[in-house]
């Protein structure tokens, strides 16, 4: 008896351009070659030419260019990872949709809602997958924690929390003047507003005040630097939600979230490295994170191979698994309007109306809870 014939799947990987070979686009380099089978690292672009042959030559990468048209136009490339600095993201998603690319970005989206709106329009028209780097969303225990709030642990949202303290060293900020105006909103706390805007579903945010100073590094306030904030953000839905940060604590990187409402309170995050803890004569120890990289390793990896099943899944035409939501469009417009109203809120010192950035839209509708009517 020969064999039957049996229609096989195809199972080509996901090929992926890097465009930015910094510090987090090196990270999700290795994550795309050695820890996301289902994907390629086919080429490389960044202007440091040095940075991009190293990275090359480790991860077996045969194609780099200083241009990220090169990897623009490559028909060998299906989607493109831009980790370029920020004043980039929005010009390199709309020309990876014109040339036909998928595209994961890193955070924010845009600089202005009005070039983030463009950016997505153009992925739009094009059709292209597009997803952003938040990824709190893929932590173990920050998932855990919306899974809880979606079957009514907490009932009704009233009061959130979300923070990042980065970091830092007795010696405090290394160079802080090479900081650029504005990060500690548009770069950092803008994962807090996206965790924030994710944890209370359904609701905007419609009003932001912020306080920021230079307490770490006030020699270097003068430049612009802001390396201390807090920002009260009110929802539509009447929850208060305050976010903080700090770039250096001194005890390690410290990212913490918390849902407190009417059924209850759920909590995710913490410096810790490990449950270990030492109880002895010098006190009580445990060891802390002190990297990005280590705190969300596999958080980075889950969110590039979540966008890599999405790529998939729309260039085989099969239905992608049945996975969270990636933050997309709608998520990086409502978390980048609450960082340019805080950034405003900080330069006046007054709340400021979110509507007076933009008009936002909830990313998915409110939670249905028991005894709610439909």
């Amino acid at each position: 008896m020969g064999y039957l014939q049996h229609p096989a799947r195809e199972d080509r990987p996901v090929r992926i351009g890097l465009i930015g070979a910094g510090w987090i686009g090196t990270f999700h380099a290795e994550s795309v070659a050695q820890r996301i089978p289902s994907a390629r690292l086919e080429a490389i672009a960044d202007p440091a030419l040095p940075a991009v042959e190293a990275l090359a030559g480790r991860l077996g990468v045969g194609k780099i260019s200083t241009d990220a048209e090169d990897v623009l136009n490559d028909p060998d490339v299906d989607a493109v990872l831009i980790s370029a600095p920020a004043r980039f993201h929005s010009g390199l998603i709309a020309a990876a949709a014109r040339a036909g690319k998928h595209a994961f970005c890193e955070k924010p989206g845009g600089r202005t809602v009005e070039e983030l709106d463009a950016a997505l329009e153009a992925a739009h028209a094009a059709g292209v997958v597009v997803q952003f780097g938040f990824n709190r969303r893929y932590a173990n225990d920050f998932a855990a924690a919306r899974r809880l709030i979606d079957a009514g642990a907490v009932g009704t949202p009233q009061l959130l929390r979300s923070l990042t303290r980065d970091p830092g060293s007795p010696d405090g900020i290394a160079n802080p003047e090479r900081i650029p105006p504005g990060t500690i909103f548009l770069e950092t706390l803008i994962h807090d507003f996206d965790t924030l805007n994710w944890l209370n579903p359904g609701a905007v945010p419609v009003r932001v005040h912020a306080v920021a100073d230079a307490l770490v590094a006030p020699e270097a306030k003068e430049g612009g630097l802001l390396d201390t904030a807090v920002v009260t953000v009110t929802y539509s839905n009447g929850a208060i939600a305050v976010a903080e940060a700090n770039f250096n604590a001194l005890y390690g990187y410290d990212v913490r979230g918390e849902v407190f409402g009417s059924a209850g309170m759920v909590t995710a995050g913490g410096p810790q490295a490990t449950t270990a803890t030492s109880y002895t004569a010098a006190g009580i120890n445990a060891d802390t994170v002190r990297l990005n990289v280590d705190l969300f390793h596999d958080a980075y990896t889950a969110e590039l191979a979540h966008f890599v099943e999405s790529v998939k899944a729309d260039r085989d035409g099969i239905q992608a698994s049945a996975a969270p939501k990636a933050p997309g469009g709608i998520d990086a417009r409502n978390a980048l309007a609450v960082a340019l109203a805080a950034t405003r809120s900080a330069q006046t010192g007054l709340p400021v109306d979110v509507a007076d950035i933009a008009v936002l839209s909830p990313a998915e509708p409110a939670l249905q809870r028991v005894g709610d009517k439909a």
